[in-house]
């Protein structure tokens, strides 16, 4: 089993910036691919942003240019860097642990981020 801890959420005034962590731990396989999504209430869970091992990485439109993921695969941990944040950003986030079809996805518990002034 993989155990994802997060940290990093809370409440910001637009335009403020944020920082998210993920720390993996447990039965670790590779390759892999660590990332970020949010669900806002009454809406779907969607993509933010995923980062491989290898450090290629894809974004939602929507933060493109406001958003960077990154990892350190030493001690299984991605980041996401929230810049430029938007009142339509409040959700809350989860952090995403994948590996190749046959592998299961774990999930972490979620943080709130709430973007207000």
């Amino acid at each position: 089993q993989v155990q994802l801890v997060e940290s990093g959420g809370g409440l910001v005034q637009p335009g403020g910036s944020l920082r998210l962590s993920c720390a993996a731990s447990g039965r670790i396989f590779s390759p892999n691919a660590m990332g970020w999504y949010r669900q806002a209430p009454g809406k779907e869970r969607d993509l933010v942003a995923v980062i491989t091992v290898d450090g290629v990485t894809n974004y939602a439109d929507s933060v493109k240019g406001r958003f960077t993921i990154s990892r350190v695969n030493a001690r299984n941990t991605v980041y996401l860097q929230m810049d430029s944040l938007k009142p339509e950003d409040t959700a809350v986030y989860y952090c995403r642990f994948s590996g190749s079809v046959s592998n299961p996805v774990y999930w972490g518990r979620g943080t709130q981020v709430t973007v207000s002034s």
